[in-house]
């Protein structure tokens, strides 16, 4: 294993690590947009990003498709953390010769724990708890505890999509293993769960507006409870505006988030589903509205 789990844990400690989605132009990944789009996120307050993970469709890719992308985010991020999505070893491989930092294992349902260690002697491992009707796997708490006891394993990722009785149970599994990082995926209510005891935060929301995002967790990590609240409101009317039914479609409306960042003819999913156009232009306003509440000196 290449890295330090304990190291990677503090740089991830209180920032915004965004699950970036990939341009597409119809089936085509779009480079050019996609170059752009990584030097702009990284202008942002980002401590580092997520690629081939479920917003980045990394096992959908090829794996010339995911050696390009991680290229890309590796040049724009030289100094900060890239964590690479891993279904299988042989994506995990890949990650480490392309220079990841860490790995955001798949959940899977044949010995998880067996496949965390085999998974962590390539890279440092964030385990994933993801929510049964995107491809999770709802480990109990005896798996869970298993997983995090394991030294190359990091900490966890929680995304339950709507369940705070689930992340609640979740957190005080993790809570017990001080050493590991609890790490919020929950778009929906991302500022509760902060105040459940995430210390970082991977989200496909990350995609656009990072800023408003890592804001919130700077003002929850400093008690700026004024702005904790405030930008807390506006995370959840963005998330409101893009993690709804059918709930695969968010990976679109991400593209579409992203805050002028990408051309408007790069923003193709070939695996979600379709949306209606003028769904596209109330995401697109829902972000201005956003925006112009943020800059307001009063949620600074």
């Amino acid at each position: 294993m290449t890295g330090h789990p304990a190291g990677l844990a503090e740089r991830l400690a209180w920032g915004l690590v965004p699950a970036v989605p990939v341009p597409f132009r119809g089936a085509e990944l779009a480079t050019a947009a996609q170059r752009d789009y990584a030097r702009w996120i990284a202008a942002q307050p980002v401590a580092g990003v997520a690629v081939w993970a479920h917003t980045g469709r990394g096992p959908h890719l090829s794996a010339e498709q995911r050696r390009t992308v991680l290229e890309v985010w590796r040049e724009a991020l030289p100094e900060r953390v890239i964590v690479a999505g891993a279904r299988d070893i042989t994506m995990a491989i890949e990650a480490r010769r392309g220079h990841a930092d860490a790995l955001l294992a798949f959940p899977t349902s044949a010995d998880p724990v067996a496949h965390h260690a085999r998974l962590s002697r390539e890279l440092p491992v964030i385990a994933f708890w993801l929510y049964e009707a995107a491809g999770g796997v709802a480990y109990d708490d005896a798996t869970l505890h298993a997983i995090l006891d394991l030294p190359g394993v990091l900490g966890i990722k929680v995304a339950t999509l709507d369940s705070v009785m689930t992340f609640q149970r979740l957190a005080a599994v993790v809570h017990s293993h001080p050493d590991k990082l609890l790490i919020t995926g929950e778009d929906r209510f991302l500022g509760y769960s902060l105040m459940l005891g995430a210390r970082a935060a991977l989200v496909g929301m990350g995609a656009a507006l990072p800023d408003l995002q890592a804001g919130l967790l700077r003002a929850y990590a400093e008690g700026d409870w004024l702005a904790f609240h405030a930008r807390s409101a506006l995370c959840d009317r963005l998330a409101m505006a893009t993690f709804t039914p059918p709930m695969e479609g968010y990976v679109r409306r991400m593209l579409w988030a992203a805050d002028g960042a990408l051309p408007a003819d790069a923003c193709d999913d070939p695996w979600g589903p379709p949306l209606p156009a003028d769904e596209r232009a109330a995401v697109e306003r829902v972000v201005r509205e956003v925006r112009e509440h943020d800059a307001r000196p009063a949620h600074a």
